[in-house]
């Protein structure tokens, strides 16, 4: 399969992981309710998670630069990456987003921001330093797609379904030790501490494999902005060859990044890919050269 046939395998599989997940959301509340006799839980799941993510939604950018010490630079500080940041948003139909530099060795780059007017592309002094300008090219396409994919967007409806999850499961353990119990005694005790344990570790099962089937599409949508996937495909084999950690990561952004910033990450064990946030930077890299 190619670069391209992946694009839409992974388009139809993120609506399906997706779906999938909105059913498990309402049998899980559907269970809890009828456990506990109330809805309350429901709603009140629903609506902490909802305004703890709009909170985030609207000021992601700003915490992810802040926490990444990334500066912003204008045209004059680095015309080239400026130039090729620009004629990619215009051939992308992007408006052009902000530019920022992180100071590290380590080569990365992450894209965020809630939508495209607000985009904001970020990479570090590292990646300059070592790629050549058509794998800068592919790097900065891959971030863009990002942007027009919307997947900040995608990103917070998933940070939504998993908090509601964590919240119900939570609420439910606390009510069946503590609060009053009509239905099951012991039986409900056990289940409650079942699904606080299962219910948000497949939440996150479901939101790690959605977003390594985000980074795929990314990849299809640089190499058709771009129409040279070898760009790609070698700067990410540069990437994930240099050995270096990136100092300013943390577990909360690292899933932003074109690859993961901490290395030895990659594991090949298949229960530990399971919850990788990117997919083998090898499959990546076959995806790209496949024809």
């Amino acid at each position: 399969m190619d670069i391209y046939s992946q694009a839409d395998s992974n388009v139809r599989k993120t609506w399906f992981y997706l779906t999938g997940f909105l059913i498990f959301i309402i049998l899980i509340a559907w269970l809890v309710a009828y456990l506990t006799e109330t809805y309350i839980i429901l709603y009140i799941a629903v609506a902490y998670s909802f305004i703890v993510s709009f909170i985030a939604y609207w000021n992601s950018d700003k915490i992810v630069l802040r926490m990444s010490k990334a500066k912003p630079i204008e045209k004059k500080d680095n015309p080239e990456l400026y130039r090729i940041v620009e004629n990619l948003s215009i051939t992308a139909g992007l408006p052009l987003p902000k530019i920022y530099i992180i100071e590290d060795q380590q080569p990365n780059a992450f894209a965020t921001g809630r939508n495209p007017k607000h985009g904001v592309v970020a990479v570090t002094t590292g990646l300059l330093e070592r790629l050549e300008k058509v794998e800068l090219e592919g790097v900065i396409a891959h971030e863009l797609s990002h942007i027009g994919n919307r997947d900040a967007l995608l990103q917070t409806m998933i940070v939504v379904l998993v908090g509601v999850i964590v919240i119900i499961t939570d609420i439910f353990l606390r009510v069946s030790i503590f609060g009053r119990r009509s239905k099951g005694g012991l039986i409900i005790i056990v289940a409650a501490i079942a699904l606080a344990i299962l219910a948000p570790l497949a939440a996150q099962l479901i939101k790690f494999a959605i977003s390594r089937k985000r980074e795929f599409l990314a990849d299809a949508s640089a190499a058709l902005l771009t129409r040279y996937p070898e760009g790609l495909a070698m700067a990410l084999e540069k990437i994930s060859q240099d050995p270096r950690q990136l100092k300013k990561a943390s577990d909360s952004t690292a899933h932003l990044y074109i690859i993961n910033p901490f290395r030895g990450k990659e594991s090949q064990s298949w229960f530990r890919k399971l919850f990788l946030t990117h997919p083998p930077t090898q499959q990546r890299i076959n995806a790209l050269r496949s024809k």
